[in-house]
């Protein structure tokens, strides 16, 4: 468990490198050199201002489904030759839950449930390094809540007016993979709300509307149109051939697409990183009712909706149904006061994929929503 251990924080350096980034390099570099854990904060509402409101260009008008395909789009402000590719999932129903006899269910994928969803495109893995890294490390001296210090120039790119993170006090790469940000790993440590804002600035660039997944969207996906365990069967003694879980992945994290995908194209759904989804996590379950579309809007930070397993979870937890509830301890290592709003400082096997609706919101207003979920104590 060397590598677990890794995971500890230089406390000094990490808020020196906070003070840094809020634009305080005195007592950043008091607090470097006394390495102290956590010199006094202002209050968060000194340091902080309104992002601006941005304005993303009109989606092109939706193609019929029947004419969704599978398509790499660039992502320029990642730098050259940086691409996502996104493969297209058919509307359809599906059962979403798992049934009282399946082996290493809990309570809370219950009751099952028909969901009608639309179609849309999702992202063939998680995002990677190579496209997250850049969001993070943008190199824009930014207030705490990631609006720009200065006001923007008449040249300024839409994606440079979208709040980005301030820089970690840590590398979150947490000394796994090759030790560093190689950009065939999956990103990981942000907050939903990071990921969601990563959403908003890669709209801004391709014009193209994109969020994270909701649950009912990812579980549907991960199906791939099966109803056992996993989506490719009940035989747990399968799973190594699609999964970085506990019993494999030498305790880190590994490169995106080394297993075998589902029947819709989709890889590493089965453990390798958790992801991020749109929804309030409730202990209860889900409602009973038939539903399209559902969307369980937060309205606190905690519990939300994390899917899929990771490379230190047992095999029942990389089940299509398993869930798991955001939790503040998930922060207990981060040394600012309050906490950051972009990281995740205890949460290495936490990262996220990307859709895009086939029938993207109408208004900018309805955009913002999916981007901006929900207020609440971080």
């Amino acid at each position: 468990m060397e590598k677990r251990r890794g995971y500890q924080l230089h406390m000094g350096l990490a808020a020196a490198l906070l003070l840094a980034g809020c634009g305080e390099p005195e007592r950043a570099a008091q607090a470097a050199k006394e390495n102290v854990a956590t010199p006094p904060m202002r209050a968060v509402d000194e340091i902080v201002c309104t992002p601006p409101a941005l304005a993303v260009p009109e989606t092109n008008d939706a193609p019929d489904e029947a004419e969704m395909k599978r398509y790499t789009v660039p992502v320029p402000a990642a730098g050259k030759r940086r691409f996502l590719t996104m493969v297209p999932i058919p509307s359809g129903k599906f059962v979403m839950g798992s049934p009282q006899d399946e082996v290493g269910r809990n309570e809370d994928e219950s009751p099952q449930r028909e969901v009608t969803l639309d179609a849309f495109w999702m992202s063939e893995s998680e995002v990677t390094w190579a496209l997250y890294q850049k969001f993070m490390d943008n190199g824009k001296a930014r207030h705490k809540d990631g609006s720009l210090k200065r006001k923007p120039s008449a040249d300024s790119k839409p994606e440079e007016l979208v709040s980005q993170p301030t820089p970690p006090y840590s590398p979150m790469h947490f000394s796994m993979g090759t030790g560093g940000y190689s950009g065939t790993y999956p990103a990981i440590g942000m907050t939903q709300h990071a990921a969601s804002k990563f959403c908003e600035w890669l709209s801004a660039q391709t014009g193209e509307f994109y969020r994270l997944p909701t649950e009912a969207e990812w579980e549907y996906a991960c199906r791939a149109g099966s109803t056992s365990a996993w989506s490719f069967g009940d035989d747990p003694e399968l799973l190594d051939e699609y999964a970085w879980h506990a019993g494999n992945s030498d305790y880190e994290y590994q490169p995106v697409k080394q297993k075998k995908p589902n029947a819709w194209g989709l890889y590493d759904m089965h453990g390798n990183v958790a992801e991020w989804c749109l929804d309030a996590y409730t202990a209860d379950g889900y409602p009973a009712e038939a539903a399209t579309n559902p969307w369980n809007v937060a309205t606190q930070r905690y519990p939300r909706v994390v899917r899929g397993g990771h490379w230190d979870s047992e095999p029942e937890e990389t089940r299509s149904a398993a869930r798991l509830a955001s939790d503040p301890v998930w922060k207990v290592q981060d040394p600012q006061i309050p906490k950051s709003i972009w990281y995740h400082t205890d949460a290495p096997w936490l990262g996220f994929r990307v859709v895009r609706p086939l029938n993207p919101p109408k208004t900018q207003a309805e955009r913002e929503k999916y981007w901006n979920t929900g207020p609440g104590e971080w």
